[in-house]
């Protein structure tokens, strides 16, 4: 049976919140209102929406959860201006918006508010990817994949979408196959020195390990920023330690610089 939608005092409390942000956004937009935000256009907004969206990952990162509701907030408040100019060009409202996503997510969840079933996420994946083709009409199935988001997520995403309809290998192994594959083929063009086919074999090898990544439930983007930030550290370390003997970092060379990473490696795992 349909699951029924029950009102609770935390739903009025936020649809209160949310009404009083909808009004405040109206009125820094008003004639009399904020000259920065009367001057803001949907293509001026870009940066600062990305820019939000990567803080709020940052908090996520961070378990800095106090931070994280102030971002989330942040977040937020750029859908409204979204919505706000749409409104005020006569396109859409707020309302709409949120009508829009209500329905989304009920129709793309027959499990939960119809009477379908699935017994696995996989299952739910699949079904997800069915609905949405029949939702919109695409020249493809992949054209629904942003472009301009981060490559490695891109690919992740594609590689996702192509799974959900059959197109995927059935375990990792042929995956590890298509690495070895890869890397050959990298070093045959290397050896040919054709710059452009080098950077496409390189771009396959690219590929595959995002492959890899989504066969063991790693996502790449998340596992490269955590590789990131670990090597941030380590080489902020090798720094402090340099500075400690008196030794410029650009005259330090790479066998001095290799063993202090070595170093700040045992000071990871608590051996110093």
């Amino acid at each position: 049976m349909p699951r029924e939608f029950v009102t609770t005092s935390i739903s009025e409390q936020a649809a209160a919140e949310f009404a009083r942000l909808v009004h405040i956004m109206a009125a820094l937009r008003a004639p009399d209102g904020c000259p920065w935000d009367r001057e803001q256009t949907h293509e001026s907004l870009r940066p600062y929406l990305i820019e939000e969206t990567y803080e709020v990952l940052d908090s996520i990162d961070r378990k800095a959860y106090g931070e994280l509701k102030k971002e989330l907030g942040d977040l937020l408040l750029h859908i409204v201006f979204h919505a706000q100019l749409a409104n005020e060009e006569k396109l859409f409202s707020i309302a709409d918006v949120l009508r829009a996503i209500n329905e989304k997510l009920i129709h793309r969840h027959p499990h939960v508010f119809g009477d379908a079933k699935v017994e696995t996420t996989d299952d739910v994946n699949k079904q997800w990817e069915r609905i949405k083709l029949n939702e919109v009409e695409r020249p493809n199935l992949l054209a629904g994949v942003p472009k301009h988001q981060p490559a490695l997520n891109r690919a992740y995403r594609v590689q996702e979408k192509a799974a959900a309809v059959g197109f995927d290998w059935p375990s990792d192994a042929p995956v590890w196959e298509k690495l070895t594959e890869e890397i050959a083929e990298l070093r045959t063009e290397l050896e040919h020195g054709d710059r452009e086919k080098i950077e496409r074999e390189f771009g396959d090898l690219l590929f595959s390990m995002v492959n890899l990544g989504r066969k063991l439930n790693i996502h790449p983007e998340e596992a490269l920023r955590t590789s990131i930030e670990k090597f941030t550290s380590r080489f902020g370390q090798i720094e402090l330690d340099l500075q400690t003997e008196g030794i410029p970092l650009h005259e330090a060379g790479l066998t001095k610089m290799d063993g202090l990473w070595e170093k700040a490696k045992l000071r990871e795992k608590g051996v110093l």
